[in-house]
């Protein structure tokens, strides 16, 4: 192969590279900023993994919802869940998504994977700055933000009174 050719076509592999990346992050951004904002409670966690290092781990109450007492095999496959919001915007666990559903102005679908027999929403984990883990340990809700397409990102941590919990020496969103 030609100098040249094998030129052309690593400098096209790393525009189309760049270029899904830059896509990737347009799109985070848009649902930042025109995401539903949804309080999902969090559930117990092993207290032992809790807090380890500058992250702890998360477990969603509505993940419970979703995976009856068992072996975790009533669920086989990733799916979405409707949760309704209340007037402070927590939401609660009503249904599965049916394909085509129309959902009421104060429903959401969140989507959810299952990994290793637990049901994971968003992400398992949240970490934060070396040294807040005293901060974070008052977390009862995560904050998302959720597409109408069900993709959601976990945007902060939030205590009982629904209160953000911000990292020491952190400023607070605007």
């Amino acid at each position: 192969m030609n100098r040249t050719l094998y030129r052309w076509l690593a400098g096209g592999g790393l525009l189309l590279v760049l270029g899904a990346v830059n896509v990737a992050v347009w799109q985070r951004e848009q649902l930042l900023e025109h995401g539903t904002t949804v309080m999902l409670e969090l559930a117990p966690v092993d207290p032992r993994s809790l807090m380890q290092g500058d992250y702890m781990a998360l477990r969603f109450a509505l993940a419970q919802k979703l995976l009856p007492p068992g072996d975790g095999r009533a669920i086989a496959t990733d799916g979405y869940a409707v949760v309704q919001r209340d007037d402070r915007q927590v939401g609660s666990y009503l249904r599965p998504y049916r394909d085509g559903e129309a959902l009421a102005a104060n429903e959401s679908r969140i989507r959810y994977r299952l990994r290793d027999r637990d049901v994971r929403i968003v992400t398992n984990a949240w970490f934060f700055k070396e040294g807040s883990g005293d901060v974070f340990a008052a977390a009862r809700y995560g904050e998302l933000r959720v597409a109408a397409n069900g993709d959601a990102l976990l945007t902060g941590m939030r205590d009982k009174d629904l209160k953000l919990l911000v990292a020491k020496d952190q400023k607070t969103k605007p």
